[in-house]
């Protein structure tokens, strides 16, 4: 379980990483941090590329950041963006959280006023494939 406090501290580091996006042709800035297992912060943001299919999500980034650190496990995760919707992890980036992190990790959707949404990686992305499934 994590604390309000961490996840305060999530979405505070998820939101100034959305500063940094490299977002040119969507205009579309988002920014992400994890929690890992030493309770270090990871953030991320998007990056985008004119060949718009090597573009990276700030969730990967993110997930680069804490496997360069040696973090193994994602414990909690936030995501920052602007939209009438919550911007919630997409598909793939689901799928890439999911590899590092179990059923219940607690993923905070937040806009730059307030958090939007508290859910998990499961609800998101139930009957999920995972590392389980190959041993």
């Amino acid at each position: 379980m994590v604390d309000d406090a961490m996840l305060q501290r999530l979405v505070d580091a998820a939101r100034e990483a959305r500063g940094y996006a490299h977002a040119p042709y969507s205009k579309f800035a988002v920014g992400a941090a994890l929690l890992d297992e030493q309770g270090r912060v990871h953030a991320g943001c998007n990056i985008e590329n004119a060949a718009y299919a090597e573009c990276l999500c700030a969730e990967a980034v993110a997930l680069a950041h804490l496997v360069m650190a040696g973090g193994r496990r994602v414990i909690a995760a936030a995501v920052a963006g602007v939209a009438p919707k919550p911007v919630t992890p997409c598909g793939g980036c689901r799928q890439k959280l999911r590899e590092f992190a179990e059923d219940d990790a607690t993923i905070v959707v937040a806009d730059m006023d307030a958090v939007r949404l508290t859910t998990t990686l499961g609800t998101l992305l139930p009957w999920s494939f995972g590392t389980g499934h190959l041993r």
